[in-house]
């Protein structure tokens, strides 16, 4: 897989399962909770929810088999993001 499909991939697979924590808590609340929420809507809560999950699948990384991180980010091999050629 080149770098740019590699990023790509590393990018929405967490967001995949960011949006699935924030569907699941939403389940989960109380009515308190969910009204508060409500004028807020449901991006803070999948921006909030993506942000806690890539930090701490990033933090965590490291420390994790390969098939783990590859469920969780989609690749195990991080981009390399160097310069093009020429500039």
């Amino acid at each position: 897989m080149n770098d740019k499909i590699t990023s790509i991939v590393r990018t929405v697979v967490p967001g995949t399962w960011a949006a699935l924590v924030a569907w699941l808590v939403g389940l989960g609340l109380p009515a308190a909770v969910t009204g508060w929420l409500s004028g807020l809507g449901g991006t803070v809560t999948e921006l909030a929810a993506l942000a806690a999950v890539y930090i701490a699948v990033r933090v965590v990384e490291p420390r994790l088999p390969g098939w783990l991180v590859r469920v969780l980010l989609g690749s195990a091999v991080q981009p390399s993001y160097s310069a093009p050629p020429g500039s």
